[in-house]
């Protein structure tokens, strides 16, 4: 059975930082591409990162490249996001979620396991 497990969510005044990690459990987690999605209140889910299965290889939503780092640990079966200069708009529970292809990986489409997201709070 597989689990994505994401934590490190919180509440953070505008410009501050937060570090967001899934553990994943029950795949060969070093053979999948791992995203971060977001939702924010009555908004669709929408992509933020994605990391191919080795590490080697990131992309990025534009509303979060240059404040969001996306890396992973295969050892430790953990992908983590590095999220700094957070701006109320970050506002949003975020997901982690694994994809076996890394094509089309910034569409939900592509994935084939979700977590069950992570609350982060931006105050102004």
């Amino acid at each position: 059975q597989v689990q994505l497990v994401e934590s490190g969510g919180g509440l953070v005044q505008t410009g501050g930082s937060l570090r967001l990690s899934c553990a994943a459990s029950g795949l060969t987690f070093s053979s999948y591409a791992m995203g971060w999605f977001r939702q924010a209140p009555g908004k669709e889910r929408e992509f933020a990162a994605v990391i191919n299965w080795s590490g080697t290889s990131t992309y990025y939503a534009e509303s979060v490249e240059g404040r969001f780092t996306i890396s992973r640990d295969n050892a430790k079966n953990t992908v983590y996001l590095q999220m700094n200069s957070l701006k109320p708009e970050d506002t949003a529970v975020y997901y982690c979620a694994a994809a076996k292809l890394w094509i089309g990986s910034d569409r939900e489409s592509a994935y084939d396991y979700w977590g069950q997201g992570t609350q982060v709070t931006v105050s102004s």
